[in-house]
């Protein structure tokens, strides 16, 4: 295990998969598991790291937190799941806190929409806040995706 510099927390994992699963799990995000594993990297993987009967969102910012760095698959219904929303602004927060490290990967979806909240990611967001107007403002999401 490796030790963050800024900060004492151990960290458990080398990198943190974050992806909705409807989209990638059986497809890209399967065959980047294997690929990150085959070079002796610890990955948190949900379906192979959470523990039965924890509570998801917990689980996986407690992840985030003792991971070095975190791969952010984007696909088109990425931000349809509220939990890949929390997930994102989860680990958007300890990049600006910790200057934890993050990889986008576009799968399948143009980056200018992201980053804009164009395309599918504005139909996501329109329906989030169509069902919970208080949910999340996409003025809040657009900083959580300046990465892209």
């Amino acid at each position: 295990m490796a030790s963050s510099s800024s900060s004492s927390t151990l960290m458990k994992y080398h990198v943190f998969l974050s992806f909705r699963g409807e989209d990638t799990r059986l497809s890209f995000t399967s065959h980047l598991l294997e690929a990150l594993k085959s070079k002796g990297l610890d990955v948190f993987f949900d379906e192979e790291k959470l523990e039965k009967g924890e509570q998801l969102s917990q689980a996986l910012s407690r992840a985030i937190v003792v991971s070095n760095i975190s791969i952010i698959i984007l696909s088109a219904d990425y931000a349809s799941s509220k939990s890949c929303l929390v997930e994102i602004s989860d680990i958007m927060i300890r990049k600006r806190s910790h200057g934890h490290t993050v990889f986008p990967i576009f799968y399948h979806v143009d980056h200018s929409n992201v980053r804009k909240i164009g395309g599918s990611f504005e139909r996501s967001f329109d329906e989030h806040e169509s069902k919970q107007p208080t949910c999340w403002c996409k003025r809040q999401q657009q900083a959580d995706f300046s990465f892209a």
